[in-house]
């Protein structure tokens, strides 16, 4: 498959590359200016948890673009969720029919996240993979599971060609029935979890803290009334530590 990664970020960059090995085409968009700024190669210092624990530690030559051509079979967008609009604001403008796949945490309710572009176009996920990127260097990791809605009425077909993508890769899908719901509560807990982060000073100094996942809790029964506020029911990791 030809498949376009909106931004060489962390999560597309790990990903483009675990695809591009598994013999698919990985390119990258990147706005104006940004393919002088990145050059033509990326240094990977990153854990591969796909069969086993590796250590890759390579330097990555990448293809970037900084228009959007027709000619691919797919397009993987992970961008800040302060983004989406925007970002699916110019796909509708260039993208025609090629099936998008949304790839990242999302507060919004998704329908109007992604308008302009068409439901039944996009299909929504999320990675199982994090780190960081600093002057062209990423060190990260991502593990072997990742999260995809179960087919929506007209999706069956884009979710049936996401599913065979990372699966030839080595993936292995978690079916998520309530994309929105699932999506509210994984972010409300990531703000739980960053602002215990934020008081210890890093995420190493929080796992030392005997008393950080209590307060972990504490901040979850704080956000819980927004949850409900915005039509989410509490999942079961949600409540667990919101108790």
């Amino acid at each position: 498959m030809r498949i376009l990664f909106f931004g060489r970020g962390l999560i597309s960059t790990q990903y483009a590359w675990a695809l591009e090995k598994a013999g698919h085409t990985v390119e990258f968009y990147v706005r104006k200016g940004r393919k002088a700024t990145f050059g033509g190669y990326i240094e990977l210092e990153m854990w591969d948890a796909r069969r086993g624990k590796q250590f890759i530690k390579e330097s990555w030559n990448v293809q970037l673009h900084e228009e959007i051509r027709p000619n691919y079979d797919l397009i993987i967008v992970s961008v800040s969720t302060e983004q989406l609009p925007e970002v699916a604001q110019l796909l509708s403008t260039v993208t025609g029919n090629t099936p998008v796949l949304i790839f990242n945490n999302i507060w919004q309710d998704l329908k109007s996240a992604i308008s302009p572009l068409v439901m039944n176009n996009v299909v929504f996920g999320f990675p199982g993979a994090g780190g960081g990127i600093t002057d062209n260097r990423l060190r990260g990791g991502f593990f072997k599971m990742i999260f995809l809605e179960k087919p929506r009425a007209g999706t069956e077909q884009i979710n049936n060609m996401v599913k065979e993508l990372f699966e030839s890769a080595h993936f292995k899908i978690s079916w998520i029935k309530d994309m929105q719901n699932w999506l509210w509560n994984h972010f409300a807990m990531n703000a739980a979890m960053e602002a215990e982060v934020l008081r210890r000073g890093s995420f190493p100094a929080l796992l030392n803290h005997r008393d950080s996942f209590a307060n972990v809790g504490k901040n979850m029964r704080e956000i819980a009334p927004v949850l409900r506020a915005r039509g989410a029911k509490i999942d079961m990791i949600s409540r667990f530590f919101s108790n």
